[in-house]
């Protein structure tokens, strides 16, 4: 294609985005704007994200390391699904606050700190002038490679003059639809739109070339996937340290570029959308990053050795005579470069108005006792002069650098110097005590050392750094070296700098944060910020002013004009009552006129013009947050107290709780002393008075033996059974206790615990209603001892169960390797006072004589669940005594404890 008809192509292409922002710009006057705000718009407006860098150098980036290129994707769509709290978070605060740029994010957060306005517009100009450069080549590098009449039309191949003519235009271009006026919200439609139309001819362009490539040249899918195996190369390796990093750095790319805050944070109309970008975004990046690996593949086996992969997806349709996919590739491009430019050079230009330049006029009016003037038309005319500064600084970079191959790696570059922004941004959201101190030697730290480390050596040896410096290190010492500080060679020069420059950034920004105390607005804005979901609003800081509505007015409208500032004025005198008058000057009233002024000239700029008009600062806020913070110290001393209060009460009721415990242990253990004591005398009486008769064995008969020595020896069986259980419990409790774990059937050993206990009152019936099919279970256990347990349980039952016709409930449920037994029987139950102590080993609910034994059973059964890896408790409100026994179905053997003193 000749090069005059590839420039009217080009100016074809710009017409229709002009009338696309004229459109759009006009609907946003006339109030119909409704299309503009939907969540499609706002989505694609975010692939500004996708530069010329991403839309051509993709497929470079492709060629020389295989897939690494999806790092840069893979990072925003972590950021967009898995941290879309954060962004939720930066959106609402923006909308709130009136935030018109990030480096306005940081210096409103950071007490309105106009030094930290500074800080942030350096670095990112610093960041991004070189960026902006890269598409100017990416777009001059583009026309020389399409256009064949170079004789014809020598401008087609000075790309340094087509990039200058190119730089211009989009210079115009953003004047015109960025600068037309102070909107107070900040937000720019016709840019906005122009973008999201750029969005879709760029991925139809990188889609349509895709397709083109594995359907029309390769035999599809299959066949591209066997031409990727055949062309790969040792670079394309996966690098598991180096994808992470570059991960990372994407990430904080697609939040800490001026470019990708405005349009996520500024340009934003409703945090709603985010929810729709969540997944939208990410599906855009996938779709435009689908065909890079095949187009890149392709390139290296059909285009001729030496050709530039860069430049794979318009010179590869054009080496296969397809011109107009050319074509549609090369308005792709363009439109991936201009959309980056407009919207960079828009955000450094704002960033350059509200912290450089309004300030320094501002100071230098006061200074010579001067009226600040017209500032809207000042703040107007400041931001159409920086974009064409932000954009001659692009050109001049790439005239310095000479479109050289060290301007491919700028964007990776660029995203480095950027990502000094995250820790103050990250404490700005989260961290209250975070510091504008150490915000801004974080920062400076930062930024220094990714100069120092990456962007300086850039340039090439010796260009700005001595070439000394690159081979021996900064005044001959070699760990100072930018490429290997303090001795770290492992690394490649980009992940090594982002490595030393936010380790030093964080340290720097915390031992500083630490180290200095927040001033008062600092104090505000950071509640403000870090709980914006429970504090919606401005931060209170202004005491009420000793100025007049009529000085603040005239500010007012020399800033957002005559219309807008009247209206703002009225609406506030409504509000107070005072219609057809204007409003008192109240702190409310300071701090939404401070809201409003926000969105023209930035949260720092429009502070100190406002405490300058009003004659107060927020001085008078100290003595306000002094107080605030003695009063919320108190009230948080007095909720100490009554938190404390309540302890001591808990720990009170809980000593009186253990203290009448203890009394009715002590009773019982009286009554358990004199029962064993009975217990014990009585079958030694009976033993010894009836072994003394069968010594006088001549006067007895043989009947009267025979029935003496039987009495003796059931007294014996009685006696050993009781210091069998005194034995068996001494030994559970100390956990002395050898099991016999073996395997088991639970209905065998219920039906045995059944047939044993019969001999409890066997005269009296007992019903027992059971479900055989649940108690088929196989356990792993000392099923003795479990049955022990079972026995004592429908022992006691047998006894002492109120009911006139006793019955017996036994329900088995399992939960997972745990098997539950509720013994549940129609009785009275046991009292709710006595209930916390049936399982003590002195407790007893009756009368010995009444029910026999010596009150031992139930604690017994404690010690053996807790040996059998499970457990025993009453259930109450069961209508009746009920008692569930838990355990694992498997038990696995262990050593028996022993005691300390052993």
């Amino acid at each position: 294609m000749s090069f005059n008809l590839l420039v009217l192509t080009c100016l074809g292409y710009v017409a229709l985005l002009f009338a696309v922002a004229s459109l759009a710009e006009r609907s946003a006057e006339e109030g119909r704007a409704g299309w503009l705000r939907s969540p499609l718009v706002y989505t694609l407006s975010l692939s500004v994200y996708c530069t010329a860098w991403t839309f051509y150098g993709a497929v470079g980036y492709a060629a020389r390391s295989g897939l690494e290129f999806m790092t840069i994707y893979l990072g925003p769509t972590l950021v967009f699904v898995g941290w879309w709290v954060i962004l939720r978070k930066l959106v609402r605060i923006g909308r709130e606050n009136r935030v018109t740029s990030i480096a306005d994010f940081i210096s409103s957060r950071y007490g309105k700190s106009n030094l930290l306005g500074v800080i942030v517009t350096l670095l990112c100009i610093s960041a991004g002038t070189p960026y902006i450069a890269l598409q100017l080549q990416s777009i001059a590098q583009s026309f020389t490679v399409f256009v064949t009449d170079m004789d014809s039309a020598p401008v087609a191949g000075d790309r340094t003059l087509i990039a200058l003519w190119v730089a211009i235009g989009l210079a115009f271009f953003t004047i015109v639809f960025g600068t037309r006026n102070l909107d107070a919200n900040e937000q720019h439609h016709g840019v906005v739109t122009a973008i999201a139309l750029e969005a879709v001819v760029k991925l139809v362009a990188l889609l349509a070339v895709g397709i083109f490539v594995v359907w029309g040249v390769a035999g599809g899918p299959a066949d591209v996937m066997a031409r990727i195996d055949a062309q790969a190369l040792p670079e394309w390796q996966i690098q598991p340290g180096r994808w992470t990093g570059l991960i990372l750095l994407s990430a904080i790319a697609i939040i800490c570029l001026p470019r990708m805050f405005q349009v996520l944070v500024v340009e934003n109309v409703n945090d709603k959308h985010l929810a729709t970008a969540s997944w939208a975004f990410p599906t855009y990046l996938f779709a435009i990053s689908l065909f890079v690996l095949p187009i890149a593949t392709l390139g290296m086996e059909l285009m001729p050795t030496g050709s530039n992969p860069d430049m794979f997806v318009m010179t590869l349709p054009l080496h296969l005579g397809r011109d107009d996919l050319a074509l549609l590739a090369f308005l792709g491009g363009f439109s991936a470069a201009t959309s980056m430019v407009i919207v960079a050079s828009l955000a450094l230009a704002t960033m350059v108005s509200n912290h450089i330049v309004v300030p320094l006029w501002l100071r230098l009016r006061a200074a010579q006792g001067q009226d600040t003037g017209d500032m809207r038309l000042l703040v107007l005319n400041v931001r159409r002069l920086s974009i064409s500064i932000v954009l001659g600084l692009g050109y001049l970079y790439y005239i310095m650098s000479g479109g050289s191959e060290a301007l491919a790696a700028i964007g990776l570059i660029a995203f480095v110097g950027v990502a000094q922004i995250l820790p103050a941004l990250l404490g700005a959201l989260f961290w209250r005590g975070a510091s504008r101190t150490g915000a801004a030697l974080g920062l400076s730290a930062g930024a220094a050392l990714w100069a120092y480390t990456l962007l300086l050596p850039s340039f090439g040896a010796g260009v700005i750094l001595p070439a000394s410096v690159m081979t021996d290190g900064l005044l001959g010492l070699p760990w100072l070296r930018p490429y290997s500080l303090f001795g770290l060679t492992t690394l490649d020069p980009l992940l090594h700098a982002l490595f030393w420059s936010l380790l030093v950034n964080v340290l720097t920004f915390c031992i500083g944060s630490f180290l200095s105390f927040p001033s008062p607005i600092e104090r505000v804005q950071g509640a403000l910020f870090v709980n914006i979901y429970e504090r919606p609003g401005p931060a209170r800081s202004w005491s009420r002013p000793m100025a007049q509505a009529e000085d603040l007015l005239p500010m007012a409208q020399r800033i957002i004009g005559a219309k807008p500032a009247q209206g703002f004025f009225q609406e506030q005198a409504g509000r107070q009552g005072k219609a057809g008058f204007l409003p008192d000057i109240t702190p409310e009233f300071l701090e939404a006129l401070e809201l409003k002024l926000a969105g023209s000239v930035g949260a720092a700029t429009a502070h100190a013009m406002i405490a300058q008009s009003a004659g107060t600062a927020v001085v008078s806020v100290e003595d306000l947050m002094a107080v605030a913070s003695e009063t919320a110290q108190i009230m948080e001393y007095s909720s100490q107290l009554e938190a404390q209060s309540e302890e001591l009460s808990r720990t009170a009721r809980k000593l009186r709780e253990a203290n009448d415990k203890l009394r009715k242990l002590s009773v019982q253990k009286d009554a358990f002393l004199s029962q064993i004591s009975h217990e014990l005398r009585t079958p030694m009486t009976s033993i010894r008075a009836f072994s003394e008769i069968m010594m006088d064995a001549d006067s007895l008969s043989p009947e009267e033996q025979a029935h003496f020595a039987q009495v003796i020896h059931d007294e014996s069986i009685r006696l050993t059974r009781l210091l069998d259980d005194l034995l068996d419990l001494s030994v559970l409790e100390h956990g002395q206790v050898q099991l016999d774990i073996g395997p088991a059937n639970l209905r065998k050993l219920i039906d045995q615990a059944v047939t044993s206990s019969k001999s409890v009152q066997a005269d009296r019936h007992f019903r027992i209603l059971r479900s055989s099919d649940e108690e088929e279970v196989m356990l792993t256990t000392d099923a003795g001892r479990l049955t022990q347990v079972f026995i004592n349980i429908l022992s006691n039952a047998r006894k002492y169960c109120t009911s006139d016709a006793p019955e017996m409930y036994i329900q088995v449920r399992q939960a997972q390797d745990m098997v539950e037994i509720d013994f549940t029987d129609n009785g009275a139950g046991i009292p709710t006072e006595s209930q916390s102590l049936i399982f003590e080993k002195f407790a007893r609910l009756t009368d010995s004589m009444h029910a026999g034994g010596a009150g031992l059973g139930l604690a017994i059964c404690r010690e053996i669940m807790q040996n059998l890896g499970g457990d025993i408790i009453y259930v109450p409100g069961q209508g009746g005594a009920s008692f569930r026994v838990s355990f694992p179905r498997v038990l696995a053997a262990r050593a028996p404890r022993r005691e300390a003193a052993e």
